[in-house]
């Protein structure tokens, strides 16, 4: 008697473990804590259960277990165990249930499988099967109780990363890809290539039970500062030796070039970027996971919670300091259970992949949980006062002439203005701010309710002094091809007449750093009479910002002198100019079915005051193969262009269409996106 081939059963287990998106690797995928069943085709004699029996050996590198197959489904959920059915038992393909712990170690794993008969092996087979977390068996670290949770963290293959600024979101497609070929197996490679694996390959497989652990080695494994990592960070502006940040629009592409350079690091990535494809990584090992922005997010290099900003006498905003604010920043957040730290830090866990500070000497950071990070518990585990700090910290504004001081002003509200991540199910935003700080108007647990930008933020700044209060407002949210209309209200506190220098100025601002030199200022006196308000009323043109601004910010300020006392107060905002829209219809997008050819139209209307031109870009995991490419021809000011796309859905569930419209001689990408149920037939 022999075993002639084992059946890994592989449509049924991929259904049963919800891991159908993965079958494109071939191979066997399933998740700890369930039970998985293999069959057997005997050669000779039928199985016969009284004389006859099996053993199983699996392992995982240096790393293994025997069991011996029994014919009771109960056992300990914390051993190995392999049971047969034996009511079911057909003696010529017997089947074999093979039960991984709740808390096995990630990872591909080896069988062995040996058939005793009347004590003696009589015959062995092999077989190998990959390993991941558990997001729906309860004695899990990573257990989530919601179905429509584990559908959005764990199985959606594309989402929306939020960016510009609290009061103008962008919200930018991504794809995640983790179901796209490839993918898996790069994502297991990134275990392999750890330092912690090249160091100690027997603890590293060990501690792969652990979410916290996996968690820290993919965080330092995303950037590439101390390792074979992923992506190299390039904040410089200069890209030719690689792709531009702004150009990728999906994790699978990165992983891919990663895995076929020989873990070179791919260029170029930032923070957004870094936080993507983290979530890709902990996504397809069963971690549940979603993409977090945070508004005005501090970098505090001092730790002394107090981030220094510099102007000029006439608001031009100086580099004098290595602190630095973010208009935004983008980590990631993982939902765990924190053993180490004990019930109440469960929950969300804040991992930032962004090469900024080290933690215990590598570049990565967290898990941090966001309930310590409430809390102020600086004294957990991990890297929780880096965090508290970039919601928290205050803002010292200062004004300075020839290294002399002028005026100083303070800020408590402007850091962490707005944390923010997708809304489950919906293509819109979900304000988790009061899940990281108190806020006036608490909206936001794991199941709550979204609410809309209008509520966390105002379109205006302001700063007070003894002697005027000024109020900086922007009339409306900026569009691009619109005049940027802005508002400054002044009123004297005092009962003497008063008259002011006014100083306006205006310069370009990537995200991540001070602002480069002014493109647009304005100068004037002003009078006041003794407790007068006045509105001063200015705008900034097109042709003015059009040619400088692109994807970039605006940083805008004002600041009043008063002559007689040379007392000075400064006013400032920091915003988005909003882009124009790709627009994509869908004829009859409610009969979306696999395996059928359907057309999307794509759309755009050029709102510049000058004619543009670029490359259209379309893609879609699970809708498109690869990548389709389009030149637009140049586009007079006012002009719509329309672009049929035909694609096949491969995969039933939602799925992004998305596209990007690269404009020649114009730092600006024009980006639009669909989300598409397909259904079953």
């Amino acid at each position: 008697m022999s075993v002639q081939n084992v059946s890994l059963e592989l449509s049924e287990n991929l259904e049963r473990h919800r891991t159908v998106g993965f079958s494109s690797s071939k191979a066997l995928v399933v998740r700890r804590g369930d039970p998985f069943r293999i069959s057997l085709q005997m050669a000779g004699q039928p199985f016969n259960p009284r004389t006859d029996s099996l053993r199983i050996k699996v392992m995982l590198g240096q790393l293994s277990a025997m069991m011996p197959v029994t014919f009771s489904r109960t056992a300990s959920s914390s051993s190995w165990h392999a049971y047969m059915d034996p009511k079911g038992l057909n003696p010529l393909k017997p089947s074999i249930f093979i039960c991984p712990p709740a808390y096995a170690s990630v990872g591909s794993y080896r069988f062995q499988l040996y058939l005793l008969t009347q004590g003696v092996q009589s015959g062995q087979a092999f077989g190998k099967f990959i390993l991941l977390f558990n997001p729906w068996c309860p004695e899990d670290a990573v257990y989530v109780p919601f179905e429509d949770q584990r559908e959005e963290y764990v199985q959606s293959d594309s989402g929306l990363l939020f960016m510009g600024t609290a009061k103008n979101l962008v919200p930018r497609p991504w794809s995640f890809d983790q179901y796209e070929p490839g993918v898996l197996e790069a994502c297991l490679n990134m275990l392999q290539v750890s330092p912690y694996h090249q160091r100690n390959r027997k603890i590293d497989y060990f501690k792969r039970n652990s979410p916290v652990y996996i968690g820290r080695v993919v965080s330092a494994m995303i950037n590439c500062e101390d390792d074979r990592g992923v992506l190299k960070g390039n904040w410089s502006g200069e890209f030719k030796q690689g792709v531009h940040p702004s150009s990728w629009t999906g994790s699978g592409d990165i992983l891919k070039q990663w895995v076929q350079s020989g873990y070179n690091p791919v260029k170029y990535g930032q923070c957004w970027v870094f936080a993507a494809v983290m979530c890709t990584v902990m996504r397809v090992l069963g971690i549940p996971c979603r993409v977090v922005t945070n508004f005005n997010s501090a970098h505090d290099t001092n730790a002394n919670l107090v981030i220094e900003e510099y102007y000029s006498e006439t608001g031009k905003k100086l580099n004098f300091t290595k602190d630095s604010i973010w208009n935004f920043h983008v980590w990631v957040e993982c939902w765990m259970t924190r053993r180490d730290l004990g019930p109440e830090m469960d929950g969300w866990q804040v991992l930032d992949p962004t090469p900024q500070e080290r933690s215990g000497g590598v570049y990565c950071c967290g898990p941090a949980p966001v309930k310590a990070i409430k809390s102020q518990r600086i004294d957990l585990l991990y890297d929780v006062p880096f965090v508290y700090a970039a919601v928290n910290a205050d803002v010292h504004t200062v004004i300075v002439e020839q290294g002399q001081i002028l005026a100083i002003s303070k800020d408590t509200e402007k850091v962490g203005a707005l944390i923010c991540t997708k809304t489950i199910g919906f293509p819109r935003l979900h304000n988790i701010t009061a899940d990281y700080k108190l806020v006036k108007s608490p909206t936001s647990s794991l199941s709550s309710m979204s609410s809309s930008v209008s509520d966390v933020s105002t379109l205006s700044r302001g700063v007070s002094s003894k002697g005027v209060k000024i109020l900086l407002m922007l009339d409306k949210a900026p569009v691009s091809g619109e005049p940027i209309l802005f508002t400054v209200k002044v009123r004297n506190n005092q009962n003497v007449t008063k008259t002011m220098r006014v100083h306006f100025n205006a310069q370009v601002k990537e995200y991540n750093h001070s602002p480069s030199d002014t493109f647009w200022e304005n100068h004037g006196i002003l009078q006041l009479a003794p407790m007068e308000v006045k509105l001063l009323r200015q705008q900034i043109l097109p042709d003015q910002y059009e040619e400088v601004v692109g994807d970039d910010l605006i940083n805008l300020a004002v600041v009043l002198e008063d002559m007689a006392s040379h007392e000075r107060v400064l006013a400032s905002d920091e915003f988005n100019i909003a882009s124009p829209q790709l627009t994509i219809q869908v004829a009859d997008e409610d009969f979306i079915v696999p395996q059928k050819e359907h057309t999307a139209i794509l759309a755009f209307v050029n709102p510049f005051t000058h004619p543009v031109s670029g490359i259209l870009t379309v893609s879609g995991a699970g809708l498109i193969h690869r990548k389709i490419e389009f030149r637009m021809p140049p586009l007079r000011p006012g002009g719509r262009v329309e672009q049929p796309i035909p694609f096949v859905p491969t995969m039933v569930g939602v799925k992004m269409l998305q596209a990007t419209l690269s404009l020649a001689k114009i730092n600006t990408t024009i980006r639009g996106f669909k989300m598409l149920s397909v259904k079953s037939i």
